[in-house]
């Protein structure tokens, strides 16, 4: 399976580095841009449909489903740098 690498993200308050992410987004091969919500990325995560991670300082982090209280989100695995490299991406355009 391959994975996608995510460049950027939509999130609820955009002026906030910690505000609720609503989607994801990266390029494909062609130069093209993709995007899809949270929630679709969630269900292709658990559902072993689709891979994403998000270069890290040279590394590859996998983008992976968390839940607190019941409500799922995404984050990435904890590389010893940024507690969730999603929150620290560019808007998406």
């Amino acid at each position: 399976m391959t994975k996608h690498e995510v460049k950027c993200t939509n999130k609820s308050h955009k002026d906030s580095t910690y505000g609720n992410i609503q989607s994801i987004g990266g390029l494909n091969s062609d130069g093209s841009r993709w995007r899809i919500t949270q929630e679709r990325a969630i269900e292709g995560i658990e559902s072993g449909k689709w891979q994403f991670y998000v270069n890290s300082n040279g590394r590859k982090v996998d983008v992976i489903v968390k839940s607190i209280n019941g409500r799922k989100f995404l984050k990435t695995e904890n590389d010893g740098y940024d507690s969730n490299n999603l929150s620290t991406l560019p808007e998406c355009p």
